[in-house]
């Protein structure tokens, strides 16, 4: 089996990484294809408890989340990482240790559709005070957009379904 292609999504919590993900991993299973998913909320709760939401321990997360794609690159034929990655230091450090293989997935949503959205109720929070470190809104905790993403999915203007289109079709692109 040759090394999979990797595609590290970057974007606010709330814009539909994961609910993107997961639906463009069934579609591909479909086809035959080994997906494995490295989800930031579960690698959080379940292998990095320790780390923090400092900026050295997003690094270091986001660190971590690379060494396991590296891992597991030989296991599936695409390995999808829906992950905030707040960084473009910490992006480009898992570009350069992945290699070729390495996608950046940017989705955006404008900050009054995730208000709306809020899914985990977290901007609600940070906007009552009781939240000071939601990335992306809270000044301690900065958001940087990547520069020249390898895919831009706008999920304020695209329906999920449309979302789930483009990167299953970018994904299958890349494979080609």
């Amino acid at each position: 089996m040759s090394t999979s292609s990797v595609f590290w999504f970057t974007g606010l919590s709330g814009v539909g990484k994961s609910t993107i993900a997961e639906a463009v991993k069934s579609r591909l299973e479909l086809n035959g294809l080994k997906v494995f998913i490295l989800d930031g909320d579960i690698i959080r709760s379940q292998l990095h408890k320790n780390l923090g939401f400092s900026k050295s321990d997003i690094e270091e997360n986001n660190r971590l989340i690379s060494e396991l794609c590296v891992k597991y690159q030989k296991k599936y034929d695409i390995i999808l990482v829906p992950i905030i990655s707040p960084f473009n230091k910490s992006r480009n450090a898992a570009r350069e240790k992945i290699g070729k293989n390495f996608f950046e997935i940017f989705v955006h949503a404008d900050m009054n559709t995730l208000k709306k959205r809020d899914t985990k109720g977290l901007y609600k929070k940070a906007t009552v005070g009781q939240m000071n470190n939601l990335i992306g809104v809270s000044k301690k905790s900065k958001y940087e957009p990547p520069n020249y993403p390898d895919l831009r999915i706008d999920t304020a203007y695209c329906e999920e379904k449309i979302s789930i289109d483009v990167l299953y079709k970018f994904v299958l692109n890349k494979l080609a």
